[in-house]
């Protein structure tokens, strides 16, 4: 049976992305989720984008074929960068992140958590502070994983994948608010050996809605790259 290496997102609970693995099984491939320190596993440890790629290298054998979603799609991509294309057989991105966009909402969100901080000791208030802000991954997260986000976001300012060759099969959601569509033609503008599938409806998190099409969809795009592997 083949083995495809994923990494998932920005989320502490990836378990859902485990329906995905049992999906891809009916298609004869072997597929383990990687749980990203800090995230699928719990740490103390603020983690720089340098580290996820040495976790990732550490992770996955050289040769392989490995799939990200989102923030796991920063990380292979640094992992390439500082290991050279040869490093993956093949990759597939998921509404990867990996393309710097300055986004002002962000910012601004930051701010005012900083600001509303003694608020939220008050239970009403902190009602009324999460309704303002938005249940965010950032405004949630512990204060290691705020220092750690920083770090991937600000991390992008200096990736130039540009420079990658490895094989590439992009799944994009014309619907994807946080990962926008604009981001997945840049990087299939930069990344030279790429294809880019836009699917029509879709938003970020796919394997959340419907495991089974986005299992069929990703089994797709692994025979595309190991036939390419082979030739």
């Amino acid at each position: 049976m083949n083995k495809l290496y994923i990494i998932h997102g920005w989320t502490y609970k990836p378990e859902p992305w485990l329906e995905v693995i049992e999906d891809l099984k009916k298609h004869d491939i072997d597929a383990e989720l990687l749980r990203v320190p800090g995230l699928g596993t719990k740490s103390e440890k603020t983690y720089t984008i340098a580290d996820y790629a040495a976790w990732a290298k550490k992770s996955i054998p050289k040769g392989s074929i490995a799939l990200g979603h989102s923030n796991g799609g920063r990380i292979l991509l640094n992992l390439l960068v500082a290991e050279g294309s040869d490093y993956l057989n093949g990759l597939i991105l998921v509404d990867s992140a990996g393309i710097y966009e300055e986004s002002t909402k962000r910012n601004m969100a930051r701010v005012l958590s900083k600001t509303f901080a003694p608020l939220k000791k008050v239970p009403l208030a902190r009602k009324v502070v999460h309704k303002v802000l938005g249940a965010s991954d950032y405004d949630q997260a512990p204060e290691n994983m705020k220092k750690t986000l920083d770090n991937m976001l600000n991390s992008d300012k200096a990736l130039d994948i540009s420079n990658i060759t490895t094989n590439t099969q992009i799944i994009w959601g014309s619907d994807d608010n946080i990962t926008p569509p604009r981001q997945g033609k840049k990087m299939h503008e930069l990344l030279k050996n790429s294809e880019l599938d836009m699917k029509e409806g879709w938003r970020h998190s796919r394997y959340l809605v419907d495991a089974q099409e986005l299992a069929d969809v990703i089994a797709e795009k692994y025979q595309k790259l190991t036939k390419k592997g082979k030739a």
